[in-house]
């Protein structure tokens, strides 16, 4: 089996949003995101509606990412996919295509860890961006995980910290939604931030154990602020919606920051890389490179479209396996919740 040129055709469709992607060894060929706007009239992802999508998707994002790639699908040495977390029904759709063409070629078949390919997405060659080197700490933030996680090697991961109730971007998107932004409200939260004044209605940050995260304490303290303040007044939304999401958005990267900087202290690692949807978010992305200078770290930060949820990530956790001959059977099982 040749180790030369392994192409991977990698299959992610753990939440709303089908992609396919083909890689050669580490580099990306082709990366296509088919996303769902039929959620959006709902406020939220309904379960259901999203695996009928990805039905509906699947074959012809997988088609369009081996020409995209230029290469026939006689010419993949292997199939990645989503194995969890995510909403079963979705996975289930991702999985069985992944299985049926596998053995369809007789190539090998890899399940992937959603959480940890968002981690090691910073390990897909590309131009003007730095790869981490071993160990490095890890913050994967994103709609259902907040987790900081110590990594040693591309196989060797723990656990250091993580919410004990609601993810990040479920604080975003909740906030969002009090204030009657549509879905989904994170990506506006930022955007209206990055003209208000981050100070001007001060939160209170939960108080957390160790390097866990808690985040719905603070969703129940704005819907309170909120309604206490329209009480008042009928327009004060409307009248200071920029310095809103400014002081959500900087007490959420607080408390990410106070978390990330008692990591560091414990462990005395000082490579920092984020992933997951929320790593996008621009507050996030300056405070971070902010912190190189402040407190000697270095970080690391992926490209924008490596970022929310698509196969390329699961494509190099993929490429990494298969230098291992690290391979799963056909009768493995898509798992919602999945041991990390």
């Amino acid at each position: 089996m040749s180790t030369e040129n392994i192409y991977t055709l990698a299959i992610e469709s753990s939440c709303d949003d089908t992609s396919a992607a083909v890689l050669l060894n580490d580099k990306v060929l082709s990366n296509i995101v088919a996303r769902q706007s039929v959620h959006e009239e709902y406020g939220g992802v309904v379960p259901e509606l999203a695996s009928r999508a990805h039905q509906q998707n699947i074959v012809p994002v997988v088609d369009v990412a081996l020409k995209k790639a230029g290469i026939r699908k006689n010419d993949l040495s292997c199939i990645a996919f989503t194995q969890g977390p995510g909403l079963m029904g979705s996975l289930l759709v991702g999985g069985s295509f992944a299985k049926s063409m596998s053995l369809a070629l007789e190539i090998p078949l890899i399940a992937v860890n959603h959480m940890k390919a968002h981690i090691l997405a910073h390990f897909i060659a590309e131009e003007g961006f730095d790869k981490p080197t071993f160990p490095f700490l890890a913050l994967t933030i994103s709609g259902g995980h907040t987790q900081i996680v110590k990594v040693n090697s591309f196989f060797d991961m723990e656990i250091i910290g993580e919410t004990t109730d609601d993810a990040v971007g479920e604080a975003f998107d909740k906030s969002a939604k009090i204030l009657g932004l549509p879905y989904p409200g994170g990506p506006l939260i930022d955007k209206f931030a990055q003209e208000g004044n981050p100070k001007a209605f001060p939160f209170t940050k939960p108080k957390v154990d160790g390097l866990n995260f808690s985040f719905s304490g603070l969703k129940t303290q704005i819907l309170y602020f909120i309604q206490k303040k329209v009480a008042e007044n009928p327009d004060f939304i409307e009248e200071n919606k920029a310095d809103i999401c400014a002081s959500i958005q900087y007490t959420i990267i607080n408390i990410l920051m106070d978390k990330l900087k008692e990591a560091v202290k414990q462990t005395g690692i000082k490579q920092i890389a984020i992933g997951g949807g929320v790593s996008a978010n621009s507050g996030i992305r300056k405070t971070l490179k902010e912190a190189e200078k402040k407190y000697g770290w270095k970080t690391f930060i992926p490209k924008f479209e490596y970022t929310t949820d698509n196969a390329a990530m699961i494509g190099i956790v993929g490429y990494y396996n298969f230098l291992e001959h690290n391979f799963s059977h056909s009768d493995i099982v898509s798992k919602a919740r999945i041991e990390f």
